[in-house]
Formats: C-alpha cells, sequence, structure tokens
C-alpha cells in the first residue's frame, strides 16, 4: 500500500473556486502591473538589464566572499554582484558586476582601486572587463519575453495533445498566473529583477506543469467512471483529493532543499531559491484552484460536451 501523508479526504474544492479565482485575478492583476512597471524601467533591475561593468580578477592570497562584500561599499556598489569563480589555477577568482556610474569613465579603475585599498599587501589582478551597455539590456528584455511567450505556448501544446484543448488552455492560464504572480511579488519586495530570477520562473512553469498534468491525469480517469452518471463536479473533486497527498508530499520535499539553499546559499543564490519556494506554493494552489476550476466552467457552460 502506498505511503500517504495524508488519509483520504474529501474536500470540496471546486465549491470554492469562484472565491478563489478572484483572489487569483488580484495575483494576476498585479504580475501585470509588475510586468509593466518593469518593461518600462521603472523597477529594481539588474545590470543584465540596464548595463553596467562586469570585471573578473583574482587575488594572490585567501579572501572571503563576504568580506569582499563588506569592502565594496558606497552608492555604485549598492546593487552590486559579486560571485566567486571556482578555477583550479587561481582559487580566489572573483566575478563583480556593478551598474554604470555616473561621471566615471573608467569604471573597472575605480573598483581596481578600492580593492587594492581594502586588502592591502594582498596582491589583486584584473584578468578580464566588460561593458553592458543599456542596448543589450534591452535585448534581454525582449528575448526575455520571447523566451516566456514560447514556454506557455509549448504548454498549451503539449496540454493539447495529450490531453484536449480544455485542459491545454486551463494549464497554459494557471502557468501563466503563477509566472505573473511571482513577478507581482517580488516587485513588491522590491527585489532586483535578473537573469538568474528569469532562469527560476521558467523552471517553476516546468515544476507547475508537472503538478498540473498530475491532476488532469486523475480527472480523466475519473471522469471516464463516473461522467456517464452525470457526477461531473464531485469526480473533477475526488480527482484532486487523491492526488492531495501525493502533491503535498512532493512539494514538502522540493521545499525543504530550497529552504536549505536560501538560508546557507548566499545572496547569489536566496533570491532565486525564494522564487522557487514562492513557485512552489503557488503553483500548487493554482492546479486546485486555477487550472482545475477552468475546465470546469468550461465543461459545465459547454451543453453538448456535458450532455454527452
Amino acid at each position: 500500500m502506498p505511503f500517504r501523508i495524508i488519509g483520504e479526504t474529501k474536500i470540496d474544492f471546486i465549491g470554492a473556486r469562484k472565491p478563489a479565482l478572484i483572489v487569483s485575478a488580484l495575483f494576476a492583476l498585479l504580475g501585470l502591473y509588475a510586468t509593466i512597471m518593469i518593461t518600462t524601467g521603472h523597477a529594481h533591475l539588474g545590470i543584465q538589464f540596464t548595463g553596467g561593468t562586469s570585471l573578473e580578477g583574482y587575488f594572490e592570497n585567501p579572501v572571503e566572499i563576504a568580506d569582499l562584500r563588506a569592502a565594496l561599499t558606497g552608492p555604485e556598489f549598492e546593487d552590486a554582484e559579486i560571485i566567486q569563480v571556482a578555477k583550479s589555477r587561481h582559487p580566489y577568482t572573483f566575478l563583480v558586476r556593478t551598474k554604470a556610474m555616473e561621471g566615471t569613465t573608467q569604471k573597472a579603475q575605480v573598483v581596481v582601486d578600492l580593492i587594492k585599498q581594502k586588502f592591502p599587501g594582498n596582491n589583486f589582478t584584473l584578468d578580464s572587463v566588460h561593458e553592458i551597455g543599456p542596448a543589450v539590456g534591452k535585448t534581454l528584455q525582449t528575448q526575455t519575453r520571447w523566451a516566456v511567450l514560447i514556454s506557455l505556448l509549448g504548454i498549451l501544446a503539449y496540454i493539447t495533445m495529450r490531453f484536449d484543448l480544455r485542459f491545454g488552455v486551463g494549464a497554459t492560464v494557471a502557468t501563466f498566473h503563477d509566472v505573473l504572480a511571482v513577478i507581482g511579488i517580488f516587485y513588491l519586495l522590491d527585489v532586483e529583477i535578473n537573469i538568474l530570477l528569469i532562469s527560476a520562473i521558467l523552471t517553476l512553469a516546468g515544476y507547475s506543469l508537472t503538478d498540473k498534468v498530475t491532476v488532469y491525469d486523475r480527472i480523466r480517469e475519473n471522469l471516464k467512471k463516473f461522467h456517464r452518471k452525470g457526477d461531473f463536479i464531485p469526480a473533477v473533486n475526488r480527482s484532486i483529493n487523491e492526488v492531495l497527498s501525493r502533491t503535498i508530499m512532493t512539494g514538502t520535499t522540493v521545499l525543504a532543499v530550497l529552504i536549505i539553499l536560501a538560508a546557507v546559499g548566499g545572496p547569489v543564490l536566496r533570491d532565486f531559491a525564494l522564487a522557487l519556494i514562492l513557485g512552489i506554493l503557488i503553483g500548487t494552489y493554482s492546479s486546485i484552484f486555477v487550472a482545475s476550476p477552468i475546465y470546469v466552467e468550461w465543461e459545465t457552460r459547454s451543453p453538448k460536451r456535458f450532455k454527452a
């Protein structure tokens, strides 16, 4: 007998679909507003989208990344990204990305001079410098929007081929809702929007889709047994309740790993892990209260299908 984290449940999820859809609509509106603010540059954007300077260099002697972050202080380093790069020849190699500093023509030299001032006696060698212009940032924004759009169209096509168009539309709308909700929450929290966050959003879209396929699979199985008896909505409710234990167990396992990653992964991975944590919670919610209700509403409002 399979292990179940909770026993058999008989919760009327579909009965709560209308207030749940109102909450979901508010999340979606928040995400749309945040997307507009991001597109127009009125958000906390990373240097990949705004432009800036990226430099890589290495120390002769050991340096902790926390000490380097503490050394780079000042308005021009407020949003600096500092990453330690694993290299066998120079183990204390760091990548420093900063936004454009107004009135400064040699941005890299400013960073190097400050590092040498803060770490006297520990030689720092500048290895490479790259300038990221505003045009590159605009290109990345466009490519990001296309990546999200193509992924949603792929979800629609996959679910439609595996099930039918009603399931495909429900899964696509629910996944789009998940993406918008995470973007909206991060906008409210004033978290930096960067490429790593976009990667997390695309990752959670895949996780969210997997959860929705599980729910839809069970709905399709149960409709073959009960739909002929006119037991449509109870069959959908029964399906959600049957996979509830599996959904909670899977989500809890992944969340445990992500919480540890957010706690010990440092500033670079913290926002990535937080995005996935929010995505898993919202994705589980949308599988029950967005994807399934959309299918129910479509089915019940189509008399020919419902009678069939």
